[in-house]
């Protein structure tokens, strides 16, 4: 017996375990009586305790009409008579959540005609899925409605009537199972056949907001939170926005200004740093073949233009170079070459620096870390290497 479908409020049972079973280390067992909804309808199961074992998920052997499986911690004896805990603050957020949800999709079947193609709601942000474009006016104005319902405070109920009387009640959608079907009714606002836990007012899964959407596989996604769930959003949202106007001497609604200012100056700041790098790899690159006529060339040049230097040495005709950049626990290396030049540094790096510890990759470059201290070692092998005219 599903006790949740007619006591979702209650949060204490008592009842008879039917079946038990282990599978390796998973406890498995099937009640007289439950009050643990099991994962459905894009909702998740409840958590708690069965004669104080933990519950660890609950699931359905048949869509609305098998047994209901708790899996346990540990195993509980067949025949034993147990109370039953549920973790309460799940399940009335879950509570909330799935009421939501109904408000939410007659809401956007009101203000734009989008017909719900799927529903998630195993995270505190809730994703409905619609086979409709993209389109802001309806997303607004469906939040305006679904938040119009919850304030409107409607009382909600269940009842369940056989197949052949479907043609009676205009349900939002066509139910997905058969037979003696469930359905749950928001009063003048929605009709659904759902097997899942709802509040009795929507009241209750206020307030209801639609933090983004996206297209989506060909129609719309929009996520939403509600009830304590949105509160804690707006809550977190809320001191975030404070500290950011505390930092820029304004109002936590007024920060996108100063922001964009700051946004503004980093990027000046960023190009004239990138106009800057570029001149500092061209003058090392210059002072370097100045210094080094062969064109062959192991050195030491920051970091910062690491990658840049290699890049202009390797146009120039001749040029066979290992520029090493240290730092404290290790350093970067780029061995470069000219497109001509005979030497496949694949060889050249797997022979001269990997003994060295070094760790790389690439074929007319390779690039890669060496150990700090293997730094000079690098270079003085590179050198000799070139001196055994081994490149």
């Amino acid at each position: 017996m599903r006790l949740y479908w007619e006591h979702p409020y209650e949060s204490a049972f008592s009842a008879r375990v039917v079946r038990a079973w282990s599978e390796g280390k998973k406890h498995f067992a099937v009640l007289d009586r439950t009050l643990f909804y099991p994962n459905a309808g894009g909702q998740p199961c409840d958590t708690g305790t069965l004669g104080g074992v933990r519950v660890l998920e609950v699931l359905e052997e048949g869509k609305a009409k098998g047994d209901v499986v708790h899996l346990l911690e540990a195993p509980l004896p067949e025949g034993a008579e147990v109370t039953g805990e549920l973790d309460w603050a799940r399940r009335y957020r879950h509570m909330q959540r799935h009421t939501a949800e109904h408000v939410l999709c007659q809401a956007f079947l009101r203000a734009g005609g989008w017909e719900i193609q799927a529903v998630n709601m195993n995270s505190p942000v809730c994703t409905l899925d619609f086979a409709a474009e993209p389109d802001a006016a309806v997303v607004q104005q469906a939040e305006a409605l679904a938040n119009w319902a919850v304030y409107a405070n409607a009382p909600t109920r269940t009842f369940f009537v056989e197949e052949d009387e479907l043609g009676k009640y205009p349900l939002r959608r066509a139910p997905k199972v058969s037979g003696r079907i469930r359905i749950v009714e928001v009063e003048g606002w929605d009709l659904v056949a759902c097997g899942g836990t709802h509040l009795a007012r929507t009241g209750e899964a206020g307030p209801i907001k639609v933090l983004k959407f996206e297209r989506y596989k060909g129609g719309t996604r929009v996520y939403f939170s509600a009830g304590w769930e949105a509160l804690e959003l707006f809550s977190q949202e809320h001191a975030v926005l404070t500290r950011l106007g505390e930092r820029f001497s304004t109002q936590g609604l007024e920060v996108e200004k100063p922001i964009a200012n700051l946004r503004d100056e980093f990027y000046k700041l960023k190009g004239e740093n990138a106009a800057l790098r570029d001149e500092l790899a061209e003058r090392y690159m210059r002072d370097l073949l100045a210094e080094h006529p062969d064109h062959k060339i192991a050195t030491l040049v920051p970091t910062v233009v690491l990658e840049a230097v290699g890049k202009r040495l390797a146009e120039w005709p001749g040029t066979l170079a290992l520029l090493v950049a240290p730092g404290e626990d290790r350093a970067r290396f780029v061995l470069v070459k000219h497109l001509e030049h005979p030497t496949p540094l694949p060889a050249f790096f797997k022979e001269v620096l990997q003994p060295l510890g070094a760790r790389g990759g690439g074929i007319d470059t390779v690039m890669g870390i060496l150990p700090a201290g293997a730094v000079h070692d690098a270079l003085d092998a590179f050198r000799r290497a070139v001196a055994e005219g081994k490149a």
